[in-house]
């Protein structure tokens, strides 16, 4: 995941973070998707694991806040008609870590302890939502890089 160590948290070099699963369902939530991190502190001896939980309605919303749903469809039109749907589904998973991974900063920001951990999908939801917006660029250029796409010249909102 190169593409998103562009914009981590205020200290990028305090932390190193991999995603390490996800998204996947939330066992007993099924309108609720987790991404799980892998987050060492230079302080720190050991890594811990920190999922990060968001409601489909959040990325529903998140979406439509930075129409990413137009971003998307102009991103793929010179795909293949027969490639189109994998890299949609792809798209949305990667949409979602993206999200997940804005969430974790705010995590990072606030000085995470050392033990794993869940942020759950309602917690930060004001702060994730202006996150998103204002990494709008990010998260569609580590779309474009994980799906290999070849953007044309940069498109306005």
């Amino acid at each position: 995941m190169p593409a998103m160590a562009i914009e981590h948290a205020p200290e990028p070099s305090q932390f190193r973070v991999t995603l390490f699963v996800g998204p996947q369902p939330v066992e007993g939530n099924p309108f609720t998707s987790s991404c799980v991190f892998n987050v060492k502190k230079r302080s720190w001896k050991g890594g811990i694991q920190v999922e990060i939980a968001v409601t489909q309605r959040q990325i529903d919303t998140l979406s439509a806040d930075i129409d990413f749903s137009r971003w998307l469809a102009q991103a793929l039109s010179d795909l293949p008609d027969e490639d189109r749907p994998s890299h949609q589904n792809r798209a949305q998973e990667l949409f979602i870590q993206a999200v997940c991974w804005c969430k974790l900063d705010l995590a990072l920001q606030a000085s995470i302890t050392q033990e794993n951990q869940c942020v759950t999908d309602d917690i930060w939801v004001a702060e994730v939502r202006a996150s998103v917006s204002n990494r709008r660029d990010f998260i569609t250029s580590y779309i474009a890089s994980e799906l290999d796409l070849v953007l044309r010249s940069a498109t306005a909102p």
